[in-house]
């Protein structure tokens, strides 16, 4: 079926406060004296009348699950993996996993081990060995030519080379028949498939193969794709008993490191009170939590997922405030106080948002305080700027809602890829991160870069797309898929299928822009595609990210911060 093609602007901008189409609806004021009161309606949607001023709000609510994960639990997380023992041990494996890396007795065998020690999660600890070992392929590569290698070690090394930014193109990779070597690879992945399901010879190479097949491995969440492979590579006859016991090491070391992170969050969290003071909103510490190690994972960077976790739990909140329970008056008068920014503003707001507020105020006022602290730089307005934009894209969709509007595609794109919160987050993990922050690179993030727009917009579509359309959400515009259905007059399989391609196009694009001199840390660099990552792997078990498929969710949160891996 051919695909339909749709041109995005190549820029963005923020659509005015007030979208086109009917104007919104002003909130239903009559007077009373009724207590407050919750009614159940069909999909776990809720109406609330609230008193506020002697007068009843109409609300609404989304019905959301209570946490399963109480602080108490959270506080008692413990493993063994720590301390001056396994350290030990791990710098012992350390140095032989090195001797491995230089003894390679040919390309090959150098580029399967790297290969192996990125899937087992533990190729950061040897960046620099690794380097030198594809600056020489790539060196040899250009001296001497494209050489007969079979189909596997060509696209073993393609990838590994263009993964680690070498100039490689398709082209000085074709295949004898003229196929690209990427097109190639997947007819081997697949015709691979196909031959082990048919003889049925080997169930562990049939799951490999399957597990490929569904996500590729350059989209995958780096944490979640090693405790998988960790469990694969121990059935593997051809196991490194030593790469075995470092990643399992590496692994639950990691996992202790984690568990501290997440028990400061979750103390904050407690402290707020907000989870009781806003029982309309999301409860979901453990899940904010996890996004953070799906941008961030490296043991360092404990600073990052600790108020990392902070952001997003605020960004959690406040969505809910504009999309569940806010009367658009009262949306309106919260974007007001973000713009200003003064605690005096908080008299106009009704007392949730005050609360709500508040906190906002009080957390992106301390990280500021730390970065002029230890970084000399004044990041208030830069921070001021991301939360206002996000508010403000917010209301648009509040004003959509109310109104009745149904945007044009072009015109949600432009809005949607602000509202989820892509940027606001990458924004602040570039704070949280950075050795060194400058207010020329963060003039160059907050006018929202190629990058930075790039991939929230795939993060938007993958919100979209694994969504049912049947399930809409309190508080919900129209999504990318109903966008283009009604423009194009078109099914909604042939939605999906351009979605996908967007997708698909945006990845290409994301990874075009890796030579994009942004700014100067590394571990920010890496940060753009990990925020997809971690957001394909959420919105793969769950509808808008408002409510998830706790099971798979959970199953992942045990088997990342709660359960360590055996060593025998």
């Amino acid at each position: 079926m051919a695909i339909l093609h749709l041109t995005l602007p190549s820029t963005f901008s923020l659509l005015p406060p007030l979208a086109h189409g009917a104007p919104p609806r002003s909130a239903n004021y009559q007077p009373s004296s009724l207590m407050l009161k919750c009614v159940v309606v069909e999909r776990g949607m809720c109406t609330k009348a609230s008193i506020q001023s002697g007068v009843v709000i109409e609300r609404q609510c989304a019905n959301y699950q209570p946490s399963i994960w109480k602080d108490e639990f959270i506080q008692s997380l413990h493993n063994d993996f720590w301390g001056e023992a396994y350290q030990r041990r791990f710098n012992q494996l350390k140095g032989q996993v090195k001797k491995l890396l230089r003894e390679g007795r040919d390309s090959l065998e150098q580029l399967e081990l790297i290969d192996v020690l990125q899937r087992l999660g533990i190729s950061y600890h040897f960046e620099s060995e690794i380097k030198d070992i594809l600056e020489r392929i790539s060196n040899k590569f250009y001296k001497e030519g494209k050489k007969k290698n079979s189909l596997y070690a060509t696209s073993l090394e393609f990838r590994l080379l263009r993964q680690y930014q070498f100039d490689i193109s398709e082209a000085s990779f074709l295949s004898t028949k003229g196929e690209t070597i990427l097109e190639a690879a997947k007819c081997f992945a697949i015709n691979h498939l196909k031959e082990y399901i048919k003889s049925n010879k080997d169930d562990l190479e049939v799951e490999i193969v399957k597990h490929a097949l569904k996500l590729p491995l350059h989209w995958r969440t780096q944490r979640l794709e090693a405790r998988w492979f960790i469990e694969i590579y121990e059935r593997k006859r051809t196991l490194n008993p030593i790469l075995l016991e470092i990643a399992k090491l590496d692994f639950n070391m990691v996992q202790s490191i984690y568990q501290e992170d997440l028990k400061y969050a979750s103390s904050w969290w407690r402290n707020t009170e907000l989870g009781q003071k806003l029982s309309f909103a999301r409860d979901q510490l453990m899940e904010n939590f996890f996004w953070t190690i799906g941008i961030g994972f490296e043991p360092e960077l404990g600073y990052f997922r600790r108020m990392g976790t902070k952001i997003v739990t605020l960004i959690t909140m406040i969505d809910d405030v504009y999309d569940v329970y806010g009367t658009l008056d009262e949306l309106k008068l919260f974007t007001n106080t973000i713009e200003r920014w003064d605690i005096a503003a908080m008299d106009q707001l009704p007392e949730y948002m005050k609360q709500c507020f508040f906190t906002l105020y009080n957390s992106i006022n301390e990280i500021a305080f730390e970065a002029l602290r230890n970084h000399g730089v004044d990041v208030m307005q830069y921070l001021k700027k991301v939360w206002v934009d996000l508010c403000k894209s917010y209301l648009i969709e509040s004003n959509w809602y109310h109104g009745g509007y149904k945007p044009t595609l072009e015109e949600y794109m432009n809005n949607a890829w602000i509202s989820v919160a892509g940027p606001i987050m990458l924004v602040h993990s570039y704070i949280f991160v950075s050795s060194q922050i400058t207010e020329e690179e963060l003039e160059r993030l907050t006018q929202y870069a190629n990058t930075i727009r790039c991939s929230s917009t795939i993060m938007r579509l993958a919100n979209d797309l694994l969504s049912p359309l049947d399930e809409q959400n309190v508080g919900d515009v129209p999504k990318s898929i109903q966008c283009y259905m009604n423009e194009k007059g078109t099914s909604e399989k042939n939605a999906r299928e351009y979605i996908r391609y967007l997708i698909d196009e945006l990845w290409k694009k994301l990874n075009e822009y890796d030579d994009e001199k942004l700014v100067s840390s590394q571990a920010f660099v890496k940060m753009s595609k990990n925020l997809v990552r971690i957001s394909q792997c959420m919105y793969q078990y769950g509808d808008h990210g408002h409510t998830i498929d706790r099971d798979k969710i959970n199953e992942s949160v045990v088997s990342l911060l709660v359960t360590p891996i055996i060593i025998h």
